[in-house]
């Protein structure tokens, strides 16, 4: 499936980042028939992911005359990954969007934008920092979380979950790397691709991976393999490091407090899906403060029966929430 993609190289920001294209093959083959310049969407992936999670979603939405780009985010796949555990604040990682963006569509264009999980993350402070750059989002998994000032974000993890909360666990540079190093790359991303307890995820010290781990239907043993062989020629650091800069981000957005998203979005999250089940997550939703802090927050979705990866588990479904919602633009 690689194959059926157009690869390339932008200079952004100081760093190479990889980029992943599926544009319209045949003119006149979609809901964009006679116009010149097709719409881009980019597609931003989180943790433990790559552009790779949005084929299914690039190669739909392409055929219906989008120009689909995905790059691997700092830090991950083949995009450089800088050496300073400094360098993976959410500024630095907006700031190489911004850089792609212009590279793709010019310096005054906006783009239609989907995140998930950390992707979701950069494409809420992409929305507060350079909302003139994005002209809709369909963001998955994470909510928009408004700058608190009362609430550090590691601190606040390990108050709700203990330090054995992985975000909490990643916070020593190089620990959680040896870790992994000794359960092998394919056994730690099996582990976490194929996590269905919409409880947290707890990361003891001295962990046993005993327990035979079975593919779920919507990962095959081709795709697992293309993660492995990305992330054991490159390891965990980069994707590491963007939580070790949570509280480092936290205290560059003070600036920010009570900003809200002023850009269209459509929110999805599965039922199951572990950030759906996090302390205050649903009443928050359900309350209005959620549309309180987004106010062009136009639909939000609860898929039912569905985890955290649920663009990988229902991909035409998702394809489809993500198309109708754009086209309305």
């Amino acid at each position: 499936m690689d194959l059926t993609f157009d690869h390339s190289f932008v200079k952004v920001n100081g760093i190479k980042m990889h980029v992943a294209e599926k544009s319209p093959s045949v003119v006149g083959n979609g809901a964009f028939d006679g116009v010149i310049s097709r719409p881009v969407i980019l597609f931003l992936h989180g943790f433990p992911e790559l552009w790779y999670t949005w084929r299914h979603q690039m190669l739909a939405l392409s055929s219906l005359g989008y120009r689909t780009i995905a790059p691997d985010l700092r830090g991950y796949g083949d995009t450089d990954a800088p050496e300073s555990v400094d360098a993976y604040t959410s500024l630095h990682i907006v700031g190489d969007l911004i850089g792609l963006i212009d590279a793709v569509v010019g310096d005054r264009e906006k783009v239609f934008v989907v995140g998930h999980d950390w992707g979701a993350i950069i494409t809420w402070h992409l929305c507060l920092l350079r909302p003139d750059r994005v002209k809709a989002l369909v963001n998955m998994s994470v909510v928009f979380d408004p700058w608190n000032p009362k609430r550090k974000p590691i601190s606040t993890f390990k108050s709700f979950y203990g330090d054995d909360y992985y975000i909490c666990r990643f916070q020593e540079y190089g620990e959680i790397e040896a870790e992994f190093a000794k359960v092998g790359t394919e056994r730690v991303l099996l582990e976490l691709l194929t996590y269905r307890n919409p409880g947290p995820i707890l990361l003891p010290k001295g962990k046993r991976y005993e327990d035979p781990v079975s593919l779920p239907s919507w990962l095959t043993d081709y795709d697992v393999k293309y993660y492995v062989s990305k992330y054991e020629k490159n390891g965990f650091t980069g994707p590491v490091n963007y939580y070790r800069n949570m509280d480092r981000t936290w205290e560059l957005m003070g600036s920010l407090s009570n900003a809200q998203v002023k850009v269209p979005v459509k929110f999805i999250i599965g039922d199951q899906d572990l950030t759906y089940h996090m302390p205050g997550t649903k009443k928050y939703i359900e309350n209005g403060r959620f549309k309180s802090h987004v106010p062009l927050l136009d639909e939000v979705v609860v898929i039912e029966g569905v985890g955290h990866f649920l663009h990988e588990e229902r991909p035409d479904e998702i394809s489809k929430h993500i198309h109708d919602y754009f086209l309305t633009f």
